[in-house]
């Protein structure tokens, strides 16, 4: 594996090739097989993939191929190579959820967003790996940097290809931080939604569950996430992504708020010493930061998100129980021990225990929404360090409690409904270590301009 550098690391990109597409010095199926070349080399060791549909690929590729030729296409990813998380249903693949308990479930359906990108011409290329149930059970997928790590979870395949410029972008799901940190982990681009600004289709069963993109730029991720909103909407009764049908451009802030969270005290020091550094780049750029001990309402702000983990595992917890409850109970065998363990969390829950999750979520909300005026958004971590490794379950141990990584930095911006970008600005120890920006809900193209501007204007940091 190879040490990873921001400033060298060239991620696979699409928006970029639009004009060879036009003069035809390059085609949507000459793109695919360039991606099929890289999965083959690649894919026995990262292991992203759950499912590949190669015939289906090259008989859209083909037709994408015909309209870039008629000055025809669809859309601006027309022709674009997709992986889709194996929790969305797909016509023509399963829908297996990493769980044994779900091995051969195939509906035969698209999901809503599946379907948004088919009609925009995108190449469904194939289903990335899913930890089980898109809780903490590990998939096989596995660092594209470092293959004894973990790529992160839930969305660990998509993040993965992407890493490893198998496709430029795939779809991943978020509750917890299952969007941002494998971005952070992999080296990518990603964007997790407003909630409910791209419509979930059949994956409605939780509060805070939201699709986004992972991708090799701003670029690429904002058209993937339009292409959908634009063709499906937002979830049932919530107002669809907001924002320009082309990628916003790249915007300088003037403040930024920098969050800490509850997984400051405990980050290991080089990322610490990382992060201040390119907190020192983006100062001198001329953007003024304001930290928790610069104004009350940044430190209220810290404290009503302090408990976040807690406060995301109880409400996830308590919405799946019983789809949990009725899995184990139709397959004794067919869900994990680290699934059963969470199960028997949330089956020891009361209601008021929910009520009171909820309670905490709204103040947060609340105190996220009063720092609004102090600043153009906000900057953290968008993972704890490197990417943790991962070798298996040890044989009469306790279970790893996070294998695929804690999604610490991640609770808050899925507790307040808001818009995150991950961006790739840091490398510790030659490895990928993911910054943030937040936004406020519904601002989620100010959240991509200002990412896309820290990566266009500020040097990042290797440590």
């Amino acid at each position: 594996m190879s040490r990873y550098s921001p400033t060298s690391f060239r991620a696979l990109t699409w928006h970029d090739q639009a004009p060879a597409f036009r003069d035809g010095t390059d085609t949507p199926r000459a793109f695919l097989e360039r991606c099929l070349e890289t999965i083959a080399e690649r894919e026995p060791v990262v292991r992203a993939w759950a499912a590949l549909n190669d015939a289906g690929a090259r008989e859209a590729a083909d037709a994408s191929t015909a309209r870039w030729k008629a000055g025809q296409p669809l859309s601006p990813i027309d022709g674009m190579p997709i992986g889709i998380k194996d929790l969305l249903e797909t016509r023509d693949m399963p829908t297996e959820m990493g769980c044994a308990a779900y091995r051969g479930n195939f509906p035969k359906r698209d999901n809503a967003a599946v379907r948004a990108l088919r009609e925009a011409g995108a190449v469904i290329l194939g289903k990335t790996v899913t930890t089980e149930l898109g809780g903490a059970h590990p998939g096989p997928s596995t660092n594209p940097f470092d293959a004894r790590r973990t790529p992160g979870g839930s969305s660990s395949g998509s993040a993965a290809a992407v890493a490893a410029r198998m496709v430029p972008a795939a779809i991943g799901t978020q509750v917890g931080g299952s969007i941002i940190r494998p971005a952070a982990y992999c080296g990518n681009v990603a964007l997790k939604p407003s909630q409910g600004a791209i419509n979930r289709g059949e994956r409605q069963a939780t509060s805070q569950s939201t699709h986004g993109p992972h991708a090799g730029c701003v670029e690429d991720a904002w058209l993937v996430a339009m292409a959908i909103a634009s063709r499906v909407g937002g979830d049932p009764g919530k107002v669809a992504l907001c924002g320009p049908a082309a990628p916003p451009a790249a915007l300088r802030p003037e403040r930024l708020i920098v969050m800490e969270t509850e997984g400051w005290a405990a980050l290991d020091e080089a990322s610490k010493r990382a992060f201040e550094a390119l907190l020192a780049r983006v100062t001198a750029a001329g953007v003024t930061l304001l930290r928790r001990a610069d104004h009350p309402l940044v430190e209220r702000f810290e404290q009503g998100i302090a408990d976040g983990r807690a406060v995301c595992n109880a409400l996830t917890g308590w919405e799946n129980r019983w789809a949990y409850r009725n899995l184990l109970d139709q397959d004794a065998e067919g869900i994990s021990a680290r699934a059963r363990g969470v199960l028997a969390k949330a089956e020891a829950m009361t209601v008021a225990d929910y009520q009171a999750a909820l309670a905490a979520r709204e103040e947060a909300q609340a105190r996220h929404a009063r720092i609004a005026p102090l600043a153009d958004a906000v900057i953290a971590l968008a993972c704890p360090g490197p990417a943790p490794i991962w070798e298996g379950d040890v044989p009469g141990q306790p279970l790893a409690p996070r294998p695929t990584g804690d999604f610490v930095f991640n609770a808050p911006s899925s507790m307040l409904f808001a818009p995150a970008v991950t961006v790739p600005l840091l490398a510790v120890g030659g490895l990928p270590v993911g910054v943030q920006v937040m936004a406020q809900p519904t601002q989620d193209a100010r959240a991509a301009a200002i990412a896309r501007w820290l990566l266009e204007s500020v040097p990042p940091i290797e440590a």
